[in-house]
């Protein structure tokens, strides 16, 4: 998948080491349930795990004029059955690439991908309380559908996550105002 500044391309193993650098930010840790402790092997194994499974998809960020890798796409949750597919957890990784629209542009494309090639009828995510993040996912179309208690495990502490969706009739409404 590429746009005017990023491609989405398929992950690789090799990219686990970046992850793994990635995930030891606290600025990425912060909204994500991630562990403090947790290890390159980790997110090895947890790569290798995903991969062998068909409901979901990794994907790496690139920025297209530099080639740099400079974040995350990880999807779930993909139910052919009932066409829904769910947007787990997505980061720009590169703090120089932070606040550039970048992660917008990631989700702009995965929505069309979600709901154009892959045919879905709804596309959900979740979100910690006071992520900032939630502001683009409004803007974006998404709409609240409640708080799932305790539903999200870090170093050993339960948080609540805020559930949020678009179906594929408000994104085509979203699309034809553009």
């Amino acid at each position: 998948m590429i746009s005017k500044n990023i491609e989405l391309r398929k992950s690789t193993f090799d990219d686990c080491k970046y992850f793994s650098v990635w995930e030891e930010q606290d600025y990425i840790k912060e909204f994500l349930t991630i562990n403090k402790d947790r290890s390159y092997e980790d997110v090895v194994r947890e790569y290798i795990t995903r991969e062998s499974d068909l409901s979901k998809e990794q994907y790496t960020i690139f920025h297209k004029d530099t080639g740099k890798k400079i974040g995350r796409v990880y999807l779930s949750n993909i139910s052919n059955s009932s066409n829904s597919i769910d947007i787990t957890r997505i980061y720009i990784g590169e703090k120089d690439f932070l606040g550039k629209g970048y992660g917008r542009e990631a989700m702009e494309m995965l929505l069309d991908y979600c709901f154009n090639s892959l045919n879905m009828e709804r596309v959900t995510l979740d979100h910690y309380p006071g992520n900032r993040a939630s502001l683009l996912y409004l803007d974006l179309g998404f709409k609240y559908e409640g708080i799932m208690r305790n539903a999200a495990k870090k170093d050993n502490k339960y948080y609540d996550l805020q559930q949020m969706s678009m179906l594929k009739e408000e994104y085509n409404q979203i699309i034809q105002k553009i």
